[in-house]
């Protein structure tokens, strides 16, 4: 049998421990839009070719666990944000850096041309800004 098709990762589910303050990281500095809030446990984000899903465990809503198990305790590395030019990594982190978030690896080439830097989200989760030719041309 053939393997069918797809059309690459486009989704990502994150349990966060504060809904809140992810839902306004994503929104307001890294410019993602909210699709769909269809309680107050869950949103879902998109930046118009994918889709971030933000939910808040089970046991995050019971008043008697005072923290979740933090999100960078996971099997998850990093989550990574395409960008179109190298120049918007560095855009990206003079950004983030006057909105007070601090980039844990400054803009750097690597050896196969792309271009990143990291950060943390509020849960401590590592986000990458990359510049990838071989997927940052076809977008």
């Amino acid at each position: 049998m053939d393997r069918p098709p797809h059309a690459g990762l486009r989704h990502l589910a994150l349990n966060v421990r504060s809904l809140v303050e992810m839902k306004r990281f994503y929104v307001d500095l890294l410019g993602f839009t909210i699709e769909w809030e269809p309680d107050p446990d869950n949103v879902y984000l998109s930046s118009g070719i994918d889709n971030l899903a933000l939910h808040r465990p089970a046991e995050a809503s019971r008043s008697d666990v005072a923290d979740v198990s933090r999100a960078s305790d996971s099997a998850l590395d990093h989550l990574g944000l395409i960008v179109r030019s190298a120049d918007d990594v560095d855009r990206w982190a003079a950004f983030l850096e006057s909105h007070g978030v601090v980039i844990d690896a400054r803009p750097r080439t690597h050896r196969d041309g792309a271009r990143s830097c990291y950060f943390r989200d509020p849960d401590g989760n590592h986000v990458q800004i990359i510049h990838h030719p071989p997927i940052s041309s076809r977008i």
